[in-house]
């Protein structure tokens, strides 16, 4: 800016200033600006009394933030002038010693790096509790048998324990993606310059440890420019996003007269403004709409980083809105989602009634057939003929006659009655992972042994 000595034109400011969105970053700035100042007086550039002056003035500037004392003027163009100006105002001019050894670029991808690190552990924590939610609720209802669909079509018959274990497993794998951002995160900026690297030997180790990073970047260039992490902690909060979206698209489904399988927590729903019998599913309704609002600020940043020179470039600037969005969308996502699931209410009744069809079991028929040495294809041709009767004769698989199956095959016998009883098929997916109470209780462990292990993870 030494260079210009002309006003800029106020469109360019428009464009040009981030105070708008980046003033989120004041508790980075003034947390990497502390461990700064002390990288400068181990490098002699300060002396201790200048360090504590200048590390007094970055927490009072931080406590008038916090306490919204603070006054932001027109000239402050982004979040780190704002904190520097405010800064030398309070220490005088060694305020102005606080930049040396230090470029804007390096400066803001550290303060950004802090925040993805704070908001991905704070996505785990979220997830971790949502977890805990589904894994209380699929222990409740571990013996509730309801229709699985396929197409939207009914299926074979599952628990809904088993059915909502699935979503379980979705949101551990969000936690691991959510753990590697941490990962992608792990490398300080800080010491890299405008991007070449500094005149000045700072002990990066020391300033990389104090501030939470495992080890300062190794590449200069890299550093300044890199948003990797961003665009990860993107990723994996549109991921976990379409997770919750398939929630609150199966609650619309399930408590609609039609399916009638739940019914959603009136302090998550909404009545008509004409129809005063309509209780409407809202919350589960907004989960579905905040993916794809979620995802696009992954786009947004692919689009921004795309084809982008090194080193730095203004339009990294954009990385902050698209990921302050996300992240806020996503974390009130998570929050709704458990709070709503804690007051949903399963009609059990309904759920078992619609399981009781035993069409679906059809092909547990069949895979009885080829137990007692049939080909499938043989079977399966055999059973999909008991299907077509049972459906032309208006009956069920279990109401045919002994004469009507022995006529399609002599392996049809009492075995065939018996695993159409009572949740015969249900308990014959025996397999690990499967939805047979002995699979189910043995996966409920294992669900409780991996939040177990996630609540312990630092």
């Amino acid at each position: 800016m030494a260079r210009i000595d002309e006003p800029q034109d106020p469109l360019f400011q428009a464009i040009n200033t981030s105070l708008g969105f980046d003033r989120r970053l004041w508790r980075e700035d003034i947390r990497g600006s502390i461990a700064h100042a002390r990288g400068l007086e181990r490098a002699g550039v300060l002396d201790a009394a200048e360090r504590d002056r200048l590390i007094s003035g970055l927490e009072a500037v931080g406590a008038e933030i916090e306490s919204r004392e603070f006054d932001f003027e027109r000239g402050d163009e982004d979040i780190h002038m704002a904190i520097e100006r405010r800064l030398t105002e309070l220490v005088g001019p060694l305020g102005g010693k606080l930049h040396t050894a230090r470029s804007r670029n390096d400066q803001v991808a550290t303060d950004v790096a802090l925040h993805v690190r704070g908001r991905a552990t704070e996505a785990r924590l979220l997830i971790a509790s949502l977890m805990e939610r589904l894994l209380e609720l699929a222990t409740e209802h571990d013996s509730d048998p309801l229709p699985g669909y396929t197409h939207l079509q009914r299926a074979q018959p599952v628990y809904l324990g088993h059915h909502l274990l699935a979503y379980f497993w979705m949101l551990r794998r969000d936690a691991r993606r959510f753990e590697q951002v941490l990962e992608a995160a792990e490398e300080m900026p800080l010491g890299s310059g405008a991007l070449a690297g500094l005149n000045f030997e700072l002990d990066r180790e020391t300033t990389a440890e104090e501030l939470g990073f495992a080890r300062p970047a190794p590449n200069s260039i890299d550093a300044v420019s890199n948003r990797d992490f961003v665009l990860d902690f993107l990723y994996a909060a549109s991921a976990c996003a379409t997770h919750l979206s398939r929630i609150g698209a199966e609650i619309v489904l399930w408590s609609s007269s039609e399916f009638g399988f739940c019914e959603p927590d009136p302090g998550f729903s909404s009545g008509s403004s004409i129809m005063p019998q309509k209780k409407n599913p809202d919350a589960a309704e907004l989960l579905r709409a905040k993916a794809p609002r979620i995802t696009a600020s992954l786009t947004t940043l692919l689009g921004v980083t795309h084809a982008l020179p090194l080193a730095y470039s203004k339009d990294l600037q954009e990385d902050k809105p698209a990921l302050f969005a996300a992240a806020d969308e996503l974390e009130l996502a998570l929050r709704v989602a458990e709070r709503m699931l804690r007051g949903l209410r399963f009609d059990t009744e309904r759920m078992a009634s619609a399981a009781a069809d035993d069409l679906p079991a059809a092909t547990d028929v069949a895979d009885m057939l080829v137990e007692r040495g049939m080909p499938f294809r043989e079977a399966h041709g055999i059973v999909g003929d008991l299907v077509r009767l049972a459906v032309e004769t208006g009956r069920g698989l279990a109401e045919l006659t002994p004469d009507e199956l022995a006529e399609r095959s002599e392996l049809l016998d009492e075995r065939y009655f018996e695993l159409l009883g009572d949740r015969g098929w249900l308990e014959s997916k025996r397999s690990p992972g499967g939805t047979s109470s002995a699979a189910l209780a043995a996966q409920i462990d294992r669900a409780t042994a991996a939040l177990g292990e996630l609540r312990s993870e630092p």
